[in-house]
């Protein structure tokens, strides 16, 4: 390499150098910035994790504390005093509630409380569908069974996680009404459907037994192998 090719370099080299500090000075706010997102978005990270902990943690006391009142009526009332924070806790809270009040024989109260659940849009599907279901079971005794079974229809739909119970509970209102030909239907459409458990599965072959029917031997064996 002759003198002036190196000359040339070391000079290109200069201003290759030049430019990029020229860069850095001109944008190096930014690469600033940026480091100091990241290490306070990081740290709101962990606050707000050990907020949320903190508050689930308090929560959860809060329940224990109310269960360990001596009546169901006042385990109701500590229930309810408990504040929430989001539409799952305040769900779960009045379960639990619910549970309480018709332990106490307060059977109307228990059957408000579940039906605010079940028509709480911001509530998961698992937990309204859970109050629906109990709340149709706690007025078994003042509801006509057809009431009751388009409440339990509106559950058997696909995809609720309580379809089968829901399909059970229909077969019984038919029963409650002698209509043991639409019961029988109901009950072997049960045997019929994927992921029945072997206590459904008995359950439903009593029940189609009692009804004067003939169970499906092939849901008998399968009940009998998965206990087995």
């Amino acid at each position: 390499m002759s003198q002036s090719d190196s000359f040339i370099e070391e000079v290109s080299d200069e201003v290759r150098r030049d430019k990029l500090f020229a860069t850095f000075r001109r944008y190096g706010w930014i690469a600033a910035i940026l480091v100091v997102l990241i290490v306070g978005g990081a740290a709101w990270y962990e606050y707000r994790r050990a907020q949320d902990t903190a508050t689930a943690e308090a929560y959860g006391d809060a329940l224990l504390t109310a269960l360990e009142q001596g009546e169901p009526a006042e385990r109701a009332t500590a229930l309810d005093a408990i504040a929430v924070d989001s539409a799952d806790a305040g769900a779960l809270r009045d379960l639990m509630r619910a549970g309480e009040l018709a332990e106490a024989d307060d059977t109307d109260a228990a059957a408000d409380v579940l039906n605010g659940v079940a028509n709480e849009a911001g509530v998961p599907v698992i937990y309204r569908s859970i109050a629906k279901f109990r709340a149709l079971a706690l007025q078994a005794g003042t509801m006509p069974p057809e009431e009751r079974r388009a409440g339990y229809e509106e559950l058997s739909s696909v995809g609720n996680p309580l379809r089968l119970m829901a399909m059970e509970q229909i077969a019984m209102t038919y029963v409650e009404e002698g209509n043991s030909e639409e019961a029988l239907s109901r009950l072997k459409a049960i045997q019929d459907e994927a992921g029945v458990t072997p206590d459904l599965l008995r359950r439903v072959s009593q029940l189609i037994v009692a009804l004067g029917g003939d169970p499906d031997p092939a849901a008998e064996t399968d009940a009998a192998t998965s206990e087995g």
